[in-house]
Formats: structure tokens, C-alpha cells, sequence
């Protein structure tokens, strides 16, 4: 909710009051600094530039080596993703047990982007290559990894807990090209993949880990690998150049802020996300 005009004006009044000894100090001057469309919740501002209801506490999940996701965490709205480009879906790359599947509004969101994408000339027909995986086959995947690397983490594959694929919202697509080939950093060369980094935030989508934070991330680049967090978030994430990690910790920020000014605890508990490293 806002504050009213009425409201936001007495406040100018009497601040203008208070420093009537400065002549400089105008009362126009005070209220062209107001910010009428403030949100407040509650008679406490919310300062942070989305407001709560534009962000949705699932999406925005974290999952990483520092916010380790539960081994019996699985998202409850998982849904196949459709296989079939010319009916709405998107090709896959292999037929694993259960098929490829999403939450449901990442599912749909990718199907969106990847029709928008065929339409695009000269573009090579994506596919889906990897999309949810349980705690438990990405333990398998992290213990193979770490067998065939002389026992090193090389940051292309998340010990278990810490895999975005966890969330239902992270999924790997290539182009046609790379379908068949082990996948690295000069993917993004290819068009398809630029496109993706410019646009995917028009479809609730942000590369999860991009070429200039992988000191933050801790991964890897990866130009494949699209994270949902829809349209709101995504596009200031674009916008500000930001990774995942970033904005949960600006978010963290605005909502301690919050709470320390008298905010409702109830209204942004769904929105906190504390390290597992402080547990």
C-alpha cells in the first residue's frame, strides 16, 4: 500500500517547519524530493526498488554451495515440459526417466521464449538439454565428476544441495549445434546464445551464471543455462547487470533495513534467506 498525498505532504510541512531558519530550503524544494509513489507496507517504507508483491519468494530461491537446498526439497508443481517445437514445446537432446520437467510456469515461460526464437532467421533449433534434478542425481553426477578430476571441484558441476537444477526453475539449452558436444564457455559465441542473454529477462528468465561474476557465483560460465525468476526480477537483474546471488543479497539488505525501522516481520519472512554456512 502507499502513503497518501495528504499524509506525504504533512510530513514536508513540517520538516519545512523545522528548518525555517534556512531561507535556501524551500517548501517546493522538500516535496519535489518526495517520492509520492513510495511503497509503504504498514507505516513503514519498503526501500528497495521492486516492490514485495512483484517478487515471488520461490523464483528467487538461491541455491548454491553457501545456500545448500534440503535433500527432500522437490518442488511440488513440476510438469513436463512439451517436446514438440511446432506445437509449443522444445526439442530435447536425450529422454531421461520421467522426461524433462519444470515447474510449471518456468516450463511455460521457456516454451514462450523458445517459440519467439524460431522465429528469429537464421537461428538453429534449440534444445532442452538438462532441466530439474533431484538431490539425488546430482550427488551421483558431483561424486563421478570429482572421480574423473582427481578428486577437484573445477566448478562445472554443484556438489549436491547446491545445484540450481534443484529448484525446478534452472535449465540448460543449447542450440542445435552443440546438442552432441560437451558444453564450455565458447557457446557464447554462437547467435542463439547471445540472443538468449539479451532477451531471456522479457520471458522471467536471467543467464544464471555469466561470464563476469564467476568469483560470485563460484561456477563456471555457462551461457546455457537459464534460471527462472520471473519477468519483474529478471529485468532488474538485466537491467543493473547483476547475477542471482547479488540480488538476493541487496534484497537481504532491504528487508533488515526494513525490520529495523519497525516493518512487519510477517510481511517478508517468505523472503528471507539466511547462508547454511551460519547454521
Amino acid at each position: 500500500m502507499k502513503k497518501t498525498f495528504a499524509l506525504l505532504l504533512c510530513i514536508c510541512l513540517t520538516a519545512s517547519f523545522a528548518l525555517a531558519e534556512d531561507d535556501d530550503l524551500m517548501i517546493e524544494e522538500i516535496i519535489e524530493n518526495v517520492d509520492l509513489d513510495a511503497p509503504f507496507y504498514g507505516d513503514v517504507a519498503w526501500n528497495f526498488p521492486l516492490a514485495l508483491e512483484d517478487i515471488h519468494p520461490e523464483y528467487i530461491q538461491l541455491a548454491n554451495k553457501h545456500y545448500l537446498l534440503d535433500s527432500k526439497y522437490v518442488p511440488d508443481n513440476l510438469v513436463k515440459v512439451p517436446r514438440q517445437p511446432k506445437n509449443g514445446g522444445i526439442s530435447w537432446v536425450s529422454w531421461p526417466e520421467g522426461g524433462h520437467r519444470l515447474q510449471e510456469v518456468a516450463a511455460q515461460a521457456l516454451c514462450e521464449m523458445n517459440a519467439a526464437m524460431r522465429e528469429v532467421d537464421g537461428f538453429r533449433t534449440m534444445y532442452l538439454k538438462s532441466a530439474y534434478r533431484s538431490y539425488g542425481t546430482q550427488k551421483t553426477m558431483y561424486r563421478n565428476r570429482l572421480a574423473k578430476n582427481n578428486g577437484k571441484d573445477d566448478g562445472w558441476v554443484s556438489m549436491p544441495g547446491a545445484s540450481d537444477h534443484q529448484t525446478g526453475l534452472g535449465c540448460d539449452v543449447v542450440p542445435s549445434n552443440w546438442k552432441d558436444r560437451g558444453m564450455n564457455d565458447k557457446m557464447m559465441a554462437e547467435p542463439e546464445c547471445q540472443w538468449m542473454a539479451e532477451h531471456c529477462h522479457e520471458y522471467g528468465f536471467i543467464i544464471r551464471y555469466p561470464d563476469d561474476k564467476n568469483e560470485i557465483t563460484e561456477i563456471n560460465t555457462e551461457p546455457w543455462h537459464l534460471r527462472y525468476v520471473g519477468v519483474p526480477v529478471a529485468a532488474y537483474i538485466w537491467e543493473n547487470g547483476l547475477c542471482l546471488e547479488e540480488f538476493t543479497f541487496q534484497l537481504q539488505d532491504a528487508i533488515a533495513d526494513f525490520l529495523a525501522r519497525g516493518g512487519d516481520p510477517s510481511l517478508v519472512e517468505a523472503y528471507i534467506q539466511t547462508s547454511t554456512d551460519e547454521t
